[in-house]
């Protein structure tokens, strides 16, 4: 089972360079769980983010096990396994920063939110001066420049780069939405949705769910505890 991401959001997915460069995060590992439970060999691959759901329906891979939310657009051209976690999109600024405390004092400041991205409908939403880039980490280690004021990503991809990666960054306030993450695979490939949904209900059962939850966030990414 051939599955893809981006490789650029740690620590959901990303290339280990104490690892020789190999792919890792908890995505990888998720994937890795449903292949074997499903008696297949897991092959993860990168692909941009920009262009992953052409990807997917060119067939270049057979799933996107990526951190993509669920959203109305996105169901038009994929189809959708049941939620494999969930998390809310945040705000993040510089340490020390205290001209930001709520989301609407991101009215007319710079935003940064990766490509082709939910994150980007939302930041449009409180201004229109937004920097887009291709990472996650690219657009948080812009904070402490100047560059950009804020930067809106996935609460726990921020958290972590303060904690682990000791960035000198801050949360501002509760996550500004709440959403539902899944895996994607060609609309015509029912199958495979099906039997992936079944992998998850047994990996959830077993355990094997939350030991690699626990293992990257210290919690339970899909209910919360």
């Amino acid at each position: 089972m051939t599955f893809a991401m981006s490789g650029l959001y740690k620590p959901f997915n990303f290339r280990d360079s104490q690892n020789g460069g190999a792919l890792s995060g908890f995505d990888v590992e998720i994937g890795k769980a449903l292949a074997k439970e499903m008696g297949l060999k897991p092959k993860p691959v990168t692909n941009p983010w920009e262009s992953i759901i052409a990807g997917l329906q060119a067939r270049k891979y057979d799933a996107i096990i990526g951190s993509m939310a669920i959203t109305e657009k996105r169901k038009k051209a994929v189809g959708f396994t049941k939620p494999y976690y969930r998390s809310g999109a945040q705000i993040f600024v510089k340490a020390g920063n205290t001209s930001i405390r709520t989301a609407e004092d991101l009215k007319g400041k710079k935003i940064g939110v990766v490509k082709a991205t939910t994150f980007i409908d939302l930041a449009k939403k409180y201004s229109p001066h937004i920097v887009e880039y291709t990472s996650d980490n690219t657009a948080l280690q812009d904070l402490p420049t100047g560059r950009i004021d804020a930067v809106i990503t996935d609460q726990a991809v921020g958290l972590y780069a303060m904690k682990h990666m000791k960035f000198p960054i801050r949360d501002i306030g509760k996550p500004l939405t709440m959403d539902e993450m899944a895996i994607a695979v060609h609309p015509d490939n029912e199958q495979l949705r099906e039997k992936l949904n079944q992998a998850l209900d047994q990996i959830i059962q077993d355990g094997t769910y939350e030991k690699i939850s626990r293992k990257w966030f210290d919690r339970n990414i899909l209910t919360g505890e």
